[in-house]
């Protein structure tokens, strides 16, 4: 059966992403690739230590869920097929097919092109190599999907079992190892790949939250979670404001973690309660949220890019217009690109015509 809380929080998500972008793109602590602050200080940066926390996360415990409900009913040949078709394929070949569209850009923001010396025959390697942006995300849910394929040949449902026994004071504890794996396989200059964080949260999404007992016994305490979450929200922002959130000591503080592990169960909690049910909205953006997450950045970054460059705005119209442009041009380059036979195998891993690809979207999105 098809879990609408979890489209829905997934959908949600993608879209906070998108947000997201909107003020990384303008703001004053990461500076690297973006266009950089309109002031010294400025207090809508927030939005950013309120998101970036617990996104990823839980976008990473939601794929680990649906990896469960997949495969209780395909093989893990099909398993590793579709991952590999769906996540593998957009993050390696569709680098070269369109993201080093987005490369260019990256690499205008950043003034690559005026630093580097190489030949020219070699700028469009380099370019889709740039383009990975975003695509860490699916690059990594292959590795721990291949993980997962290689976990279940030999894990015979016992563990499943077990984890399916947590209760809401063992769910609100697993927050120490998740603090514990934060400091486990960081990459030391693509900050995004933390493989410990990510890897266990999406295994405990596969062994753990996979189990709607689970996910019903923490939405007992959904106001409570909702409640806790911007009261540690608040301490994280007071504390390190200003700071960079995606750089040791920040991203992993104590308050950092806190803050993310209870917005995630405050989050399944509440969707499982009273977000469990379909809406016009809700069934568009399912449909699309995996487009739209591939395809925002690029419109984003580059009406940002040229909005500075070329056009003397208010800072909010500026905000406004990038998010427009890139909820709007995200939408719009999935529904162009998912109609063009081989781009759209590549780009977006869908083999078959888009009016297939709609009526079985239950499927390949389960694990995304």
């Amino acid at each position: 059966m098809r879990k609408i809380y979890l489209d829905n929080i997934r959908w949600a998500t993608i879209a906070c992403v998108v947000v997201f972008h909107v003020i990384y793109m303008f703001n004053g602590e990461a500076a690297a690739g973006v266009i950089g602050p309109f002031k010294e200080v400025q207090y809508q940066d927030a939005i950013q230590y309120i998101l970036y926390p617990w996104m990823m996360i839980l976008l990473f415990i939601i794929a680990g869920m649906c990896s469960r409900y997949y495969l209780e009913n395909h093989s893990i040949k099909d398993y590793v097929k579709s991952r590999t078709t769906k996540l593998l394929v957009p993050s390696t070949i569709g680098l070269f097919v369109f993201q080093w569209i987005q490369g260019y850009f990256n690499m205008q923001l950043s003034g690559a092109f005026e630093k580097i010396e190489a030949p020219k025959f070699m700028l469009y390697p380099i370019m889709a190599i740039s383009g990975t942006g975003v695509l860490w995300f699916i690059q990594m849910l292959w590795l721990f999907s291949m993980l997962l394929a290689f976990i279940k040949r030999f894990e015979k449902g016992r563990l499943y079992e077990l984890c399916g026994k947590v209760n809401f004071p063992i769910a609100l504890a697993l927050v120490i190892p998740v603090y514990g794996s934060s400091f486990i396989l960081n990459t030391p200059i693509i900050v995004a790949y933390r493989f410990g964080l990510y890897g266990l949260t999406f295994f405990l999404g596969y062994f753990v939250f996979a189990h709607d007992e689970v996910v019903e016994r923490i939405s007992k305490w959904s106001a409570a979670l909702i409640i806790l979450s911007a009261v540690l929200a608040g301490v994280y922002i007071y504390l390190h404001f200003g700071e960079n959130y995606a750089e040791n000591p920040v991203f992993n503080c104590i308050p950092a973690i806190a803050y993310a592990w209870c917005a995630c169960l405050a989050i399944l909690g509440a969707a499982y309660k009273w977000g469990n049910k379909k809406t016009a909205l809700g069934t568009f953006m399912a449909k699309r949220s995996f487009g739209l997450y591939i395809f925002h950045y690029l419109p984003l970054s580059a009406s940002a890019f040229l909005l500075v460059k070329y056009a003397s705005l208010p800072v909010p119209v500026t905000y406004i217009a990038v998010l427009i442009c890139g909820f709007a041009g995200g939408l719009l380059l999935n529904e162009i690109i998912s109609r063009i036979p081989f781009i759209r195998w590549a780009v977006l891993g869908i083999k078959k015509e888009k009016k297939n690809v709609q009526q079985q979207s239950a499927e390949p999105e389960k694990a995304e």
